[in-house]
């Protein structure tokens, strides 16, 4: 689906590039490689939280520093992070409700309904 949507030009905001930071725990990828990754995709943005002056001078200096990636780096990157995403467990916000403001707060549903 991602390739089709610039070509038929609809927008495409890359989110979630760093799994809400989760992905990080695993010692296995860099968030300079995760941005990179996201980055790399046919996006017209990628959204990246940036909570501290720290993160978003990191951010900064992987967007200035950005090169597009070369298809064994991709496929690199993705062989050393596929037995992350067999479980779900570096991507919560795909797997649980932990991040679901709805399951936490169903009013705001039946509030949307009237």
């Amino acid at each position: 689906m991602l390739p089709v949507l610039p070509q038929k030009g609809i927008g495409v905001l890359g989110m979630k590039s760093l799994g809400s930071g989760i992905i990080l725990e695993s010692n296995v990828v860099t968030a300079t490689e995760c941005l990179s990754y996201a980055m790399n995709l046919p996006t017209s943005v990628v959204i990246t939280g940036c909570d501290s002056m720290g993160v978003l001078d990191q951010a900064i200096a992987t967007a200035l520093a950005f090169k597009p990636m070369d298809p064994s780096h991709v496929q690199a990157l993705l062989d050393k992070t596929r037995d992350l995403a067999k479980d779900g467990k570096f991507e919560r916000f795909k797997t649980s409700t932990q991040f679901d403001g709805t399951h936490k707060h169903p009013e705001w549903l039946e509030k949307a309904s009237i």
